[in-house]
């Protein structure tokens, strides 16, 4: 009986890690787009790969939500 415990305590805390990744995944991608963005458009005397890089960083953490998301409703947890 005290295995079960175990195992159903770790258990939870591998869920609510995996609900930390989606609560930090958009805006760490935002924010990483933008800093490369930005470091980009200085490096190329641009002003608009810093927006870019933003954009792709939302479509990033948008991807990795989804994909942790659906791999939770495929194991029904």
């Amino acid at each position: 009986m005290p295995d079960q415990n175990k195992k159903g305590a770790f258990g939870e805390l591998v869920k609510a890690e995996s609900m930390i990744q989606l609560a930090i995944a958009l805006p760490a991608g935002c924010v990483i787009g933008w800093l490369l963005g930005e470091w980009l458009d200085k490096h190329f005397h641009q002003n608009w790969i810093g927006i870019a890089g933003i954009i792709l960083g939302a479509i990033g953490g948008f991807l990795q939500i989804f994909m942790t998301a659906s791999r939770y409703l495929k194991r029904g947890e």
